[in-house]
């Protein structure tokens, strides 16, 4: 074995350092697209999930998607400032303030299809079919972090 063999190990295997690295370079991807509207490719996807399961509670988000409360939070904040989303009234049981997503959230939807289709077609030809399909598999089977 090297001297630096788990180094060597870990810097050629590591799937985590290679997930976080192919996660910056699709972000990176639609980041660029998104730009002109004026969102974050993770604002994008905070922006979906409200508008598809709305209204909707910080926690359940956080839950839905993976997201840790100060990212989701800080994201929050620029989409609730730009009125994409807004908090509707208590909900029953009192814990929270559920979100929805505005008319204008859905009007930017609409406006940034185009952009998000091209990253779309960007991010399937960086991956390739069999990236794509092993990518939405992987995923679809996660469990939530609440889960034992």
């Amino acid at each position: 074995m090297s001297r630096h063999g788990v180094i060597d190990e870990i810097a050629q295997g590591c799937l985590m350092g290679r997930a976080r690295m192919l996660a910056r370079v699709l972000t990176g991807i639609y980041d660029d697209a998104m730009r002109p509207f004026g969102i974050k490719a993770s604002q994008l996807n905070l922006l979906v999930v409200v508008a598809q399961l709305g209204p909707i509670r910080r926690i359940d988000i956080g839950r839905t998607i993976h997201l840790d409360s100060s990212t989701l939070t800080r994201n929050l904040q620029v989409m609730l400032a730009n009125d994409w989303i807004e908090e509707t009234a208590s909900a029953e049981d009192g814990r929270g303030r559920p979100l929805r997503v505005t008319a204008q959230g859905r009007a930017l939807l609409q406006k940034l299809s185009g952009a998000w289709k091209d990253a779309q077609r960007k991010a399937r030809k960086l991956l390739g079919t069999d990236g794509e399909a092993m990518l939405l598999d992987l995923s679809s089977g996660l469990p939530r972090p609440d889960a034992p």
